[in-house]
């Protein structure tokens, strides 16, 4: 099998750790070998949050510089940060709603223009769909699952070795009943924006 290399960055409490824990769990359902670690950072008071899946026979779950093979990004700036994960085959996923760090707010820093962000990871990778998650999570009546709407467009890309199936079935299993339904929504909504983009 061949190893398929994912990164997921996020700001904190965007649902990144429950998006890896729902990847894993397809994994696990569908026996495809995976690895995963995480990196918190500050994730309780709006830090980074990164995750990385590494499908196959993979010694380590660790994801250098130019390795990813696709990368997910929950949030436009955290998406440009981490653009050094990746190579020119790799395919770029991201929301363009923003969340300004603290920093912006108080004048001290500068939020990239989201044309030049999107023309400068255009310029480093081979596909970048970008579109406003938080716009489909609304339609799906949880703007909480910007995560789940990320996780169809990148289910729909067929770069990793998940069915839509297993991806719905661990959505049941991993996510707080009361939001299933909304989850299941959320993932058809952005399965369907990442088509119609691709």
């Amino acid at each position: 099998m061949n190893t398929t290399r994912l990164i997921i960055v996020a700001v904190g409490g965007q649902g990144n750790l429950l998006t890896t824990k729902v990847i894993g769990e397809a994994a696990l359902l569908s026996e495809i070998p995976v690895q995963m670690s995480e990196i918190h950072g500050m994730a309780q008071r709006g830090g980074v949050v990164e995750s990385a899946v590494v499908f196959g026979n993979a010694k380590s779950s660790i994801i250098s510089d130019g390795e990813a093979d696709v990368l997910v990004g929950f949030e436009p700036s955290e998406t440009l940060r981490a653009i050094n994960k990746c190579n020119s085959n790799t395919v770029v996923i991201t929301n363009l709603s923003c969340l300004p760090p603290f920093t912006v707010a108080l004048g001290k820093g500068v939020y990239p223009d989201l044309d030049k962000l999107q023309e400068l990871i255009r310029s480093k990778t081979k596909h970048l769909i970008a579109f406003n998650a938080a716009d489909l999570a609304k339609q799906a009546s949880n703007i909480l699952s910007v995560n789940i709407v990320l996780l169809g467009a990148l289910i729909q890309t067929k770069i990793l070795p998940l069915s839509a199936d297993s991806i719905k079935e661990a959505i049941q299993t991993k996510t707080k009943k009361t939001f299933v339904e909304s989850n299941l929504k959320a993932f058809e909504l952005g399965f369907a924006a990442a088509k119609e983009l691709d």
